[in-house]
Protein backbone atom coordinates (compact mmCIF):
# COMPACT_ATOMS: atom_id res chain seq x y z
CA UNK A 1 0.00 0.00 0.00
CA UNK A 2 2.78 2.15 0.89
CA UNK A 3 4.09 1.52 -2.47
CA UNK A 4 1.35 2.41 -4.39
CA UNK A 5 0.82 5.68 -2.84
CA UNK A 6 4.86 6.58 -3.23
CA UNK A 7 4.02 5.92 -7.00
CA UNK A 8 0.77 8.02 -7.14
CA UNK A 9 2.52 10.73 -5.19
CA UNK A 10 5.37 10.46 -7.59
CA UNK A 11 3.05 10.62 -10.38
CA UNK A 12 1.85 13.53 -9.55
CA UNK A 13 4.56 15.18 -8.39
CA UNK A 14 6.45 14.95 -11.89
CA UNK A 15 3.62 15.39 -13.82
CA UNK A 16 2.90 19.17 -12.13
CA UNK A 17 6.82 19.47 -12.58
CA UNK A 18 6.18 19.11 -16.45
CA UNK A 19 2.94 21.47 -16.92
CA UNK A 20 5.28 24.19 -14.53
CA UNK A 21 7.98 23.26 -17.16
CA UNK A 22 5.43 23.56 -20.28
CA UNK A 23 4.29 26.59 -19.02
CA UNK A 24 6.98 28.64 -18.90
CA UNK A 25 8.43 27.66 -22.08
CA UNK A 26 5.55 28.26 -23.76
CA UNK A 27 4.53 31.33 -22.06
CA UNK A 28 7.77 33.16 -22.06
CA UNK A 29 8.44 36.53 -20.81
CA UNK A 30 9.44 39.08 -23.58
CA UNK A 31 10.81 42.36 -24.70
CA UNK A 32 10.85 43.99 -28.21
CA UNK A 33 13.34 45.91 -28.86
CA UNK A 34 12.72 47.01 -32.45
CA UNK A 35 13.26 50.58 -34.09
CA UNK A 36 11.27 51.78 -36.55
CA UNK A 37 11.87 54.40 -39.19
CA UNK A 38 8.68 55.45 -41.84
CA UNK A 39 9.78 57.07 -44.93
CA UNK A 40 12.54 58.67 -44.66
CA UNK A 41 11.72 59.60 -41.44
CA UNK A 42 14.02 59.73 -38.17
CA UNK A 43 14.78 56.11 -36.83
CA UNK A 44 12.87 55.72 -33.54
CA UNK A 45 13.27 53.86 -30.57
CA UNK A 46 11.01 53.81 -27.31
CA UNK A 47 14.25 53.11 -25.46
CA UNK A 48 16.17 55.78 -26.26
CA UNK A 49 13.44 58.41 -26.35
CA UNK A 50 10.17 59.34 -24.19
CA UNK A 51 8.49 57.87 -27.03
CA UNK A 52 5.85 54.88 -26.99
CA UNK A 53 6.05 51.45 -28.65
CA UNK A 54 5.99 51.99 -32.38
CA UNK A 55 3.70 50.40 -34.82
CA UNK A 56 5.35 47.74 -35.56
CA UNK A 57 6.21 46.87 -31.83
CA UNK A 58 2.49 47.27 -30.84
CA UNK A 59 1.06 44.92 -33.48
CA UNK A 60 3.70 42.33 -32.23
CA UNK A 61 3.23 42.79 -28.76
CA UNK A 62 -0.88 42.47 -29.43
CA UNK A 63 -0.10 38.92 -31.14
CA UNK A 64 1.94 37.92 -28.07
CA UNK A 65 -0.25 38.71 -25.73
CA UNK A 66 -3.44 37.26 -27.85
CA UNK A 67 -1.36 34.17 -27.58
CA UNK A 68 -0.29 33.93 -23.40
CA UNK A 69 3.20 35.77 -23.65
CA UNK A 70 4.01 38.39 -21.45
CA UNK A 71 5.25 41.34 -23.18
CA UNK A 72 7.02 43.75 -20.99
CA UNK A 73 5.89 47.35 -21.17
CA UNK A 74 8.10 50.45 -21.45
CA UNK A 75 6.56 52.13 -18.45
CA UNK A 76 7.86 49.13 -16.47
CA UNK A 77 11.42 49.04 -18.14
CA UNK A 78 12.05 52.91 -18.33
CA UNK A 79 13.99 53.09 -14.35
CA UNK A 80 16.22 50.63 -15.35
CA UNK A 81 16.92 52.08 -18.75
CA UNK A 82 17.45 55.61 -17.24
CA UNK A 83 20.29 54.35 -15.08
CA UNK A 84 22.12 52.57 -17.81
CA UNK A 85 23.45 54.87 -20.50
CA UNK A 86 24.31 51.89 -23.05
CA UNK A 87 20.60 51.11 -23.24
CA UNK A 88 19.27 54.57 -24.23
CA UNK A 89 20.89 54.31 -27.53
CA UNK A 90 18.80 53.72 -30.32
CA UNK A 91 21.52 51.10 -32.10
CA UNK A 92 21.31 49.05 -28.94
CA UNK A 93 23.86 45.93 -29.06
CA UNK A 94 22.81 42.66 -28.49
CA UNK A 95 25.18 42.34 -25.56
CA UNK A 96 23.39 45.35 -23.98
CA UNK A 97 20.23 43.55 -25.03
CA UNK A 98 21.15 40.48 -23.24
CA UNK A 99 22.43 42.07 -20.59
CA UNK A 100 18.85 44.27 -19.95
CA UNK A 101 17.38 40.73 -20.77
CA UNK A 102 19.10 39.16 -17.56
CA UNK A 103 18.40 42.38 -15.70
CA UNK A 104 14.39 42.37 -16.00
CA UNK A 105 13.99 38.04 -15.29
CA UNK A 106 13.36 37.66 -19.35
CA UNK A 107 13.45 34.43 -21.50
CA UNK A 108 13.90 36.65 -24.84
CA UNK A 109 14.91 39.56 -26.13
CA UNK A 110 13.86 40.13 -29.81
CA UNK A 111 15.88 42.99 -31.05
CA UNK A 112 15.37 44.85 -34.59
CA UNK A 113 15.16 47.15 -37.61
CA UNK A 114 11.84 48.49 -39.41
CA UNK A 115 11.93 50.14 -42.41
CA UNK A 116 9.20 51.98 -44.56
CA UNK A 117 9.85 53.14 -47.75
CA UNK A 118 8.19 54.55 -50.91
CA UNK A 119 8.25 52.45 -54.19
CA UNK A 120 7.64 55.43 -56.12
CA UNK A 121 5.50 57.21 -58.51
CA UNK A 122 1.65 56.95 -58.42
CA UNK A 123 0.13 54.47 -60.22
CA UNK A 124 -1.56 55.49 -63.29
CA UNK A 125 -4.38 57.80 -63.18
CA UNK A 126 -4.28 57.43 -59.69
CA UNK A 127 -3.62 59.03 -56.49
CA UNK A 128 -2.20 56.14 -54.69
CA UNK A 129 1.31 55.36 -54.60
CA UNK A 130 3.04 52.10 -53.68
CA UNK A 131 4.77 51.99 -50.23
CA UNK A 132 6.83 49.06 -48.69
CA UNK A 133 8.26 47.73 -45.28
CA UNK A 134 11.03 45.22 -44.27
CA UNK A 135 11.37 43.94 -40.94
CA UNK A 136 14.36 42.06 -39.97
CA UNK A 137 14.73 40.76 -35.98
CA UNK A 138 17.25 38.52 -34.04
CA UNK A 139 15.42 36.76 -31.26
CA UNK A 140 17.95 36.29 -28.12
CA UNK A 141 17.60 33.84 -26.00
CA UNK A 142 18.97 35.74 -22.77
CA UNK A 143 19.29 32.35 -20.18
CA UNK A 144 22.13 31.41 -23.42
CA UNK A 145 23.47 34.86 -23.71
CA UNK A 146 23.26 34.26 -28.05
CA UNK A 147 20.98 34.66 -30.56
CA UNK A 148 18.96 32.19 -31.13
CA UNK A 149 16.88 32.62 -34.37
CA UNK A 150 17.22 35.32 -37.34
CA UNK A 151 13.13 36.17 -38.80
CA UNK A 152 12.30 38.80 -41.32
CA UNK A 153 8.95 40.21 -43.07
CA UNK A 154 7.89 42.46 -45.88
CA UNK A 155 4.89 43.99 -46.82
CA UNK A 156 3.39 46.60 -49.33
CA UNK A 157 0.91 48.84 -49.35
CA UNK A 158 -1.11 51.01 -51.64
CA UNK A 159 -2.23 54.66 -49.99
CA UNK A 160 -2.70 58.33 -51.33
CA UNK A 161 -0.72 59.71 -47.73
CA UNK A 162 3.05 58.93 -47.50
CA UNK A 163 3.02 58.42 -44.09
CA UNK A 164 -0.39 56.36 -44.13
CA UNK A 165 1.05 54.13 -46.50
CA UNK A 166 4.34 53.59 -44.75
CA UNK A 167 2.37 52.84 -41.56
CA UNK A 168 0.28 50.31 -43.32
CA UNK A 169 2.72 48.25 -44.81
CA UNK A 170 4.83 48.22 -41.74
CA UNK A 171 1.59 47.11 -39.50
CA UNK A 172 1.20 43.90 -42.45
CA UNK A 173 4.72 43.17 -42.05
CA UNK A 174 4.46 43.66 -38.27
CA UNK A 175 1.71 40.97 -38.38
CA UNK A 176 3.85 37.97 -40.49
CA UNK A 177 6.28 38.64 -38.31
CA UNK A 178 4.15 37.62 -35.09
CA UNK A 179 3.62 34.66 -36.60
CA UNK A 180 6.81 33.89 -37.44
CA UNK A 181 8.02 34.43 -34.19
CA UNK A 182 5.18 32.42 -32.57
CA UNK A 183 5.79 29.53 -34.85
CA UNK A 184 9.59 30.26 -33.39
CA UNK A 185 8.55 30.45 -29.87
CA UNK A 186 6.86 26.95 -30.32
CA UNK A 187 9.61 25.17 -32.27
CA UNK A 188 7.65 24.98 -35.08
Amino acid sequence: MKRLILGISCLFFLSAQAQDKSISKENPKIILLITEQNIEGPQKAWWASEIDLSSTEATIARRLIEEGYEVLEPPLLFKTIKNRPAFRLVEISDEDSLDLGKILGVDYVILGKAVASSGGGALKDTNFNSYFANITVKVLKVKEKRIWKYLEANAKSLHIDRISGGKEALDKASQDLAEKIIAALRGK
